[in-house]
């Protein structure tokens, strides 16, 4: 296999959970992971040359060793000797510094699609352990759909896919720094801590509007008190009928959980029209990702 096309998806946190700050500076957390329908899409292509070519549609990202696609391919290919080198066209569609993933998720479609062309043979165990040296959400990403993740996100359960529902995703117009958010976090003050087990029983009751009235995030109190808008938009997909909106990850994208298109339309609508946020999508969750 000379080239092969991937999606990459992105991922929102329907809880997130910090339980403590350990020792060795790692937080320990404990989060559901989701994935959703808005993925970049990745083509990869052999050459000749010994060397890794990245080439993105957007001119900011990096191309070299700092953009985790160069790096998760250099490792199977110092790791594996792997011959020749390799082309990788990266189109970006997953906003930016988001909470979504999107760095992570696409060097998981890097190691996956490197298995495939080169017939490694690694199991998904094998490729999970390659990806958590390149950060904590890459076996996630590897794994795909409805997830709990414990420890420092290393220890991942892969659970019933949750309810099916449109999703509104906000992504305001900067971004924020995963390390900024967990330096500022003070582990040992948290005052109210989203209920992790009753998410569980939701997901495996199908019972939309308990997992929605259940989500959480301990982080999202530390960027909201940097970035006001967080709260607005909030706020505008629950009077438009969201069971529930909430913070993804560190931060700043906003998504609400809809029963009604409508509803949700409206709310897009009013998102956009207030120029809360310039990228602003429709979509579903995807808990039934292999």
């Amino acid at each position: 296999m000379r080239t092969i096309r991937l999606k990459a998806y992105a991922k929102v946190n329907l809880g997130l959970d910090v339980l403590r700050k350990r020792e060795d500076g790692y937080h320990e957390v404990r989060m559901i992971m989701q994935s959703v329908d808005i993925y970049d899409r990745i083509e990869m292509k052999k050459i000749n040359d010994a060397k890794i070519i990245v080439e993105t549609n957007l001119k900011f990202l990096p191309t070299n060793q700092d953009n985790l696609v160069y790096k998760a391919a250099k490792l199977l290919f110092d790791t594996y000797n792997l011959p020749g080198g390799l082309e990788i066209n990266l189109r970006k569609y997953i906003p930016v510094a988001a909470g979504m993933a999107g760095g992570s998720t696409d060097a998981a479609a890097v190691l996956y699609g490197i298995n495939r062309m080169y017939e490694l043979n690694l199991s998904l165990e094998e490729l999970m352990e390659h990806g958590v040296k390149i950060g904590a959400d890459v076996p996630f990403c590897l794994m795909r759909g409805t997830v709990l993740a414990e420890g420092i996100g290393e220890k991942l359960t892969k659970l019933k896919a949750a309810p099916d529902c449109h999703v509104v995703i906000a992504k305001p117009p900067y971004g924020v720094s995963t390390k900024w958010v967990y330096t500022t976090l003070k582990a040992d003050e948290i005052e109210e801590h989203p209920d992790i087990d009753a998410l569980l029983r939701a997901i495996e009751e199908g019972d939309l509007h308990k997992l929605a009235a259940s989500m959480g995030n301990v982080l999202e109190p530390v960027t909201k008190t940097e970035h006001r808008s967080i709260g607005e938009i909030e706020d505008i997909m629950k009077e438009e009928g969201a069971l529930n909106a909430l913070m993804s990850g560190s931060g700043p994208t906003v998504f609400g959980l809809f029963e009604d298109k409508e509803d949700a339309m409206r709310a897009l609508d009013r998102i956009q029209q207030a120029q809360l946020a310039k990228q602003v999508y429709l979509t579903r969750l995807r808990g039934d990702l292999a």
